[in-house]
């Protein structure tokens, strides 16, 4: 049993938590020595496009250990809460178990259909089989499924008709359906068929804005991928290929300004090497429209709602990390957090 004191962040009011084994109490406990005393207090920071085990080489296997490495440094940028859309083998039970790594929501392995994904990185199956592929991976991992509605920009997308398939097959078994898209085709047909995230969302246009506001889709642009690659691919020798993909980097500031001015959920995500860089994606939304507490919501307590968890009320999960100045003024310290306590255990701590 131990205290922690500090601004509340997004309500801004000073409070004293109770860690109660792995539960925050907001009502006085007896006992429990103050170690944290001042400072801003977050709810644990969530990257929801991540994707630890994996490396961004094909040919490495998923490896168990890189998958604990990965998830040890989520918990050290103090993200406490990740969702995996898509791994190239599914979430170890372990995982869940272990009280010093993040909390994990998978969508199992990646479903890609033959041509719309690297070969062999993920789990491959045909469009036939493709609607109980989603719905096994949806009811064996976190309630989530990821399809590869296009890849690349010289094969054709996922058959609309097939997609729709899909999202009313995994949400009749209470799941929801990440989708990357990455062509103006893929996107408009992930967009209409009613998936539940939108990732990368590539050539989004307002009337499809629109319909992502009415349906409640999440846009999960990976910004910080994106943006890292626009000096690389503008020095690539001239082709359709580097044309489509100059294209969609450069557009995707754009729009997520549109998205965030329609009313879009917009949430944070890196899809990137190394892990635990969430505060480079909360700077880039930053800069694509969203305001300095919209941005860091969308690392955390926006995010943590969307995945059905709760903030920073009695009976939550004591997941929460401070600083030592206000995050909404200066996003930047998000990079240094102060003290991390996950699952009720410290570990980081130099406000005692």
């Amino acid at each position: 049993m131990f205290k922690v004191r500090g601004v509340v962040l997004p309500e801004r009011e000073e409070r004293t938590f109770w860690i109660d084994g792995d539960r925050l109490r907001t009502d006085p406990v007896p006992g429990g020595d103050l170690i944290v005393d001042g400072g801003w207090i977050l709810p644990g920071l969530v990257d929801v496009h991540t994707h630890p085990g994996s490396t961004d080489t094909p040919e490495d296997p998923f490896d168990e250990e890189i998958l604990r490495k990965h998830l040890v440094d989520h918990r050290e940028a103090g993200v406490l809460l990740v969702r995996t859309p898509g791994t190239a083998g599914r979430i170890p039970d372990w995982v869940d178990a272990d009280p010093d790594l993040p909390r994990v929501h998978s969508a199992g392995r990646w479903l890609a259909t033959p041509n719309r994904f690297v070969p062999g990185y993920g789990r491959e199956v045909t469009e036939e089989e493709l609607v109980a592929a989603a719905v096994e991976e949806a009811t064996a991992a976190s309630g989530w499924c990821k399809i590869h509605a296009d890849w690349g920009f010289d094969y054709p997308p996922l058959p609309f008709e097939v997609l729709c398939e899909v999202v009313k097959a995994v949400h009749a078994v209470g799941g929801r359906v990440a989708t990357h898209c990455q062509t103006a085709q893929g996107t408009r047909n992930a967009v209409l068929a009613g998936v539940d995230s939108l990732e990368h969302g590539w050539f989004l246009d307002q009337e499809l804005i629109d319909h992502m506001v009415h349906n409640g889709t999440a846009f999960v642009p990976t910004l910080t991928v994106f943006q890292d690659k626009i000096a690389e691919v503008r020095a690539r020798e001239d082709s359709p290929r580097r044309d489509w993909a100059l294209k969609g980097c450069e557009g995707t500031l754009d729009t997520v300004r549109a998205a965030v001015d329609a009313g879009v959920l917009v949430l944070a995500g890196t899809d990137s090497y190394p892990c635990g860089t969430i505060a480079t994606e909360v700077d880039w939304l930053i800069r694509g429209g969203l305001s300095s507490e919209a941005a860091i919501g969308a690392a955390s307590w926006t995010a943590r709602s969307w995945l059905g968890l709760p903030g920073l009320v009695d009976g939550a999960p004591a997941d929460l990390v401070v600083y030592d100045s206000d995050p909404a003024l200066d996003p930047r310290v998000l990079a240094h957090p102060s003290a991390i306590i996950l699952r009720g255990r410290v570990h980081r701590s130099r406000r005692a």
